[in-house]
């Protein structure tokens, strides 16, 4: 049987994931100044709420860049790099 969440867990849910996901960012030194959960789609009873990551400048793009790059280098080198371990093993 398939669980139905109510509006409130739907949203406290998206809440909750957009925190995460702004923790999880601004550990690696990005900060998206217009992560929210998108109040329309939050009070849709037919669609799940959707996160907005929003606007940001060009710099923050580029960091996101840069951050999203060396994730996805350790991670061909089979490192799992979630640990703070890059592909030379040293501490970031």
């Amino acid at each position: 049987m398939v669980e139905v969440l109510t509006a409130s867990e739907r949203e406290q849910a998206a809440e909750q994931a957009t925190a995460e996901l702004d923790g999880a960012l601004r550990a690696v030194g990005v900060t998206l100044p217009s992560l929210c959960v998108d109040p329309v789609s939050a009070a849709s009873t037919f669609m799940a709420p959707l996160v907005e990551l929003g606007r940001c400048n060009v710099e923050t793009a580029r960091r996101l860049a840069e951050v999203l790059a060396e994730y996805a280098k350790g991670a061909a080198y089979g490192h799992d790099v979630r640990d703070g371990h890059g592909p030379e093993g040293r501490r970031r």
